[in-house]
């Protein structure tokens, strides 16, 4: 599955080996040295059909003859590690922001919840 699709908004659809189209989440598009990469889940609908383990797919995001955007298959193993790596990273980093700000507002309601103090 490749080389055909790109994004209708926030989804798109890639045609398989056997002519049947697939409708997938676009996650995130990255940027891994210079060359920037789609990652893809599976569209609700098509999730226990394609892929049961949940898991999402990378794409790198090339250009065809027309100058038009297309996702390619990535082929060789240490190119996907590199950008599984940075994605699990940014995840993690915005994983953490949002535990970060999650104690902060507890912090602020527990804050609001004493009340003024009296003199």
């Amino acid at each position: 599955m490749a080389d055909e699709a790109w994004m209708d908004e926030d989804h798109v659809i890639l045609t398989d080996e056997d002519g049947k189209e697939h409708t997938f989440e676009v996650v995130d598009v990255i940027e891994v040295q210079n060359k920037e990469y789609a990652i893809l889940a599976p569209a609700e609908e098509e999730e226990e059909e394609l892929d049961p383990s949940g898991e999402a797919m990378i794409f790198r995001i090339d250009h065809d003859d027309e100058g038009e955007q297309v996702l390619v298959e990535i082929e060789d193993d240490e190119e996907w590690e590199r950008v599984a790596a940075e994605y699990d990273r940014l995840v993690e980093e915005e994983d953490e922001g949002d535990e970060e700000l999650e104690e902060e507002e507890d912090e602020e309601a527990d804050e609001g919840e004493e009340g003024p103090e009296e003199e």
